[in-house]
């Protein structure tokens, strides 16, 4: 039987809501008792909308079973309108906390290609992680799924078993301060930028030159995320990281001006500000970087220790550069007599394009740049959405 038929078999008897069920078994009770009652109309009149509510409230709370809850609702349209990829994203923060329910389920998305593009060597690996757990519909899935791989596939697949590590998502309102992960044995922190949907980042090589873990604070959580390839000369490192993520678009630095708007977000001085993105905003001060660099702009937007790897954002939400570095200040008060006032750098997009035509399964994920017209406050929203702090072991 040849592999579409394969599939289309599969489609016929685990479409995206019977999956659910399937992969719902006893999963217990979650942190939202009300927005059990609401769901089932016990003590109360049923009501999607309201059960919604409390079960948001427990999931972001980091409650993976009301996660998976607010998925289902996602899924199902109940309460919500039915939107799959906003359902794989809720399933995703359940999964990668280890609870098998979301990881079967997530295991027959990627086999369907429901609010994710289809990968078997995805769903093999949630497959196979609920199924270590004895999940049974799990063992299903793995069994049905694995005839239609190929070896190679099955053995890449059983790389990111292996390699997976459970993640405990960051809970909103708890307090977790920059020393106390420089004192859990980091050795630096950067900032960067998500630019597919599918976790691929970037950063400066800098930043994750010599290391040996690589963690992100992101908008799912705290997850790790690992090099895929680095650049020295262009001070360029592309990441990845499991989950689904904003991301922004890249422009061709070739048509930015002089005096153009830019600005960047990033996580600079962890130990003393703290892990809230902090913005800064400027202009392109020269088209330039040090003794006329062609790699670089001189940008006017300040920037500390901490900053390095941001995406610098036109006013469109576009990506136009990186973050990089500063005019050192004891050399330049050495040499010319007076201290750099604002004088940083950012690496031209243009070479951030190139750099990723030399990975080309991700450069065709990447999205161009955008010629909507957007609010300032939009594009900080963006800018915002698709950073992650980078902290580095």
């Amino acid at each position: 039987m040849t592999e579409w038929s394969h599939v289309t078999d599969l489609q016929c008897n685990m479409t995206a809501l019977t999956k659910r069920i399937a992969c719902a078994g006893s999963s217990g009770a979650t942190k939202s008792p009300l927005g059990n009652c609401y769901a089932a109309g016990t003590g109360v009149a049923k009501d999607y909308v309201e059960a919604v509510r409390w079960y948001r409230k427990a999931a972001e709370s980091g409650d993976p079973k009301a996660q998976f809850n607010v998925a289902v609702c996602y899924s199902e349209g109940n309460g919500v309108d039915k939107d799959a990829v906003e359902a794989v994203k809720w399933i995703t923060k359940a999964a990668i906390q280890d609870f098998p329910n979301a990881q079967c389920a997530l295991g027959y998305d990627y086999t369907l290609g429901d609010g994710v593009l289809v990968n078997y060597a995805d769903a093999y690996k949630w497959f196979a992680l609920a199924s270590v757990q004895g999940y049974m519909p799990a063992k299903k899935g793995l069994s049905t799924i694995t005839p239609l791989m190929t070896k190679e596939q099955v053995a890449e697949a059983q790389r990111l078993s292996r390699d997976f590590k459970p993640q405990k998502i960051l809970q909103p309102g708890v307090p977790i301060l920059g020393a106390d992960i420089l004192d859990s044995g980091a050795v630096a922190s950067g900032t960067g930028f998500f630019i597919t949907e599918d976790g691929f980042l970037i950063t400066n090589e800098h930043v994750v030159r010599d290391s040996t873990q690589i963690r992100l604070v992101t908008s799912i959580g705290f997850i790790t995320a690992k090099v895929v390839k680095t650049d020295a000369d262009d001070d360029i490192a592309l990441l990845k990281a499991e989950g689904k993520f904003p991301f922004l678009p890249i422009k061709s630095s070739h048509d930015v001006r002089l005096g153009n708007a830019v600005l960047t977000i990033g996580f600079p001085n962890i130990g003393l500000q703290g892990f809230s993105p902090k913005f800064a905003k400027g202009e392109i001060a020269s088209l330039a970087g040090a003794q006329d660099n062609p790699r670089y702009f001189q940008i006017s937007i300040p920037v500390q220790p901490g900053n390095s790897g941001g995406g610098l954002v036109d006013s469109r939400g576009n990506v136009v550069g990186i973050v990089s570095s500063k005019l050192n200040a004891a050399t330049t008060l050495a040499a010319s007599g007076a201290l750099p006032e604002n004088v940083n750098y950012a690496v031209k997009s243009s070479f951030l394009l190139s750099f990723l035509e030399s990975v080309p399964d991700v450069s065709v994920k990447v999205r161009g740049s955008t010629v909507k017209a957007l609010g300032f406050e939009d594009a900080v929203k963006s800018a915002e959405q698709a950073a992650a702090l980078i902290v580095v072991y």
